[in-house]
């Protein structure tokens, strides 16, 4: 560790979130402020939520520092989302976190955001080296822990879980899911419906959500009614997951599994996962709503992990990955 007290400031802003989190590295996250963009109509315009991110930095910036009750000196690194994400949301958020480093004269730390994801999870649910199932609007991913790296043991092969679901919903007009809530979909589900047979696409380890979104859609516009093709539709996609994911705990072999990103508010998910934890007697974990989606907080913890480890990047040299993949990442906290 280079320092007894290590405390980092983190930047989010790979998609509609701009957010600023601080972190010790005695795992205590000391603020966790975030800004999210809902767009008007349509899914998220990067370049939009971009103007947003460079709006509100100040505020969600200062905000988190009076929250965390700490001094600009208190703060050992800044931490940024390098990737992956949206191009223009990462330039904004890594230009502003340049800034910051270079202003206080402070190491700046590149995070992977999927990674981040796992790590707040691990964080705060306190597991150890489960079976990652990791849902959200950008990624739907299946990984575990080995020889150095997150290695990847299933994934979408189009569009991912979450702006699948998305997607489907701005199509019956459903509105924008607002910070920390349910899904429309999920209350559908919990309520039930007729079940109508869908495309189910599972290729060995991967999936495929595109032909079920455009299958189900079209069974709309042939006169299905739309609660039933909500419902049969929002199980599909679940149940598409959960298979490769039981396959993939068998595999590796791993007794935790943890359900992390913005969709691991599911409660449809949560239900499926957890009966198959049941019967294969591993330990389930869920990441609290409050970290499930993008946030500041798991850029700052993941940032003193890293900062912890020597990895940091001169800023004139930095730049940003929007296609940086998970299995790319060395993980030396965890050697």
């Amino acid at each position: 560790m280079r320092s007894q007290k290590c405390i980092v400031l983190g930047i989010e802003s790979t998609a509609h979130t701009f957010g600023c989190g601080i972190a010790s590295n005695d795992g205590r996250i000391l603020a966790n402020e975030n800004s999210v963009y809902i767009p008007k109509e349509g899914g998220i315009h990067p370049r939009e939520a971009s103007r947003h991110h460079s709006t509100v930095a100040y505020k969600v910036v200062a905000s988190a520092l009076r929250k965390a009750k700490i001094k600009k000196e208190d703060i050992n690194a800044i931490a940024f989302s390098q990737g992956p994400g949206l191009g223009p949301c990462l330039r904004s958020g890594a230009t502003i976190a340049r800034a910051i480093a270079l202003i206080l004269k402070k190491p700046y730390i590149p995070v992977n955001h999927c990674v981040a994801h796992i790590e707040i999870g691990r964080l705060i649910s306190k597991c150890y080296d489960p079976l990652v199932i990791y849902v959200s609007g950008g990624n739907t991913i299946i990984s575990a822990f080995d020889a150095g790296r997150y290695r990847i043991f299933g994934e979408t092969l189009d569009i991912a879980y979450g702006n699948c679901i998305d997607t489907f919903s701005r199509n019956l007009n459903f509105p924008y899911p607002k910070p920390n809530e349910l899904h429309p979909l999920d209350h559908i589900s919990t309520e039930g419906g007729n079940f109508i047979e869908l495309p189910y696409i599972v290729k060995g380890q991967d999936i495929s959500y595109s032909g079920l979104l455009t299958a189900a859609l079209k069974k709309i516009q042939e006169g299905f009614f739309w609660r039933d093709v909500a419902y049969s539709f929002y199980v599909t996609a679940s149940a598409m997951l959960i298979e490769v994911a039981e396959r993939a705990l068998a595999h590796t072999g791993k007794r935790e599994v943890l359900l992390t990103g913005g969709n691991a508010r599911s409660r449809l998910l949560q239900s499926m996962l957890q009966l198959v934890c049941e019967e294969r007697k591993v330990k389930f974990y869920v990441v609290p709503s409050e970290y499930a989606g993008d946030n500041g907080a798991m850029i700052a913890w993941t940032g003193v992990l890293a900062y912890k480890h020597g990895i940091i990047t001169p800023v004139e040299k930095s730049t940003i990955k929007p296609k940086w993949r998970l299995d790319e990442v060395d993980i030396p906290w965890r050697l």
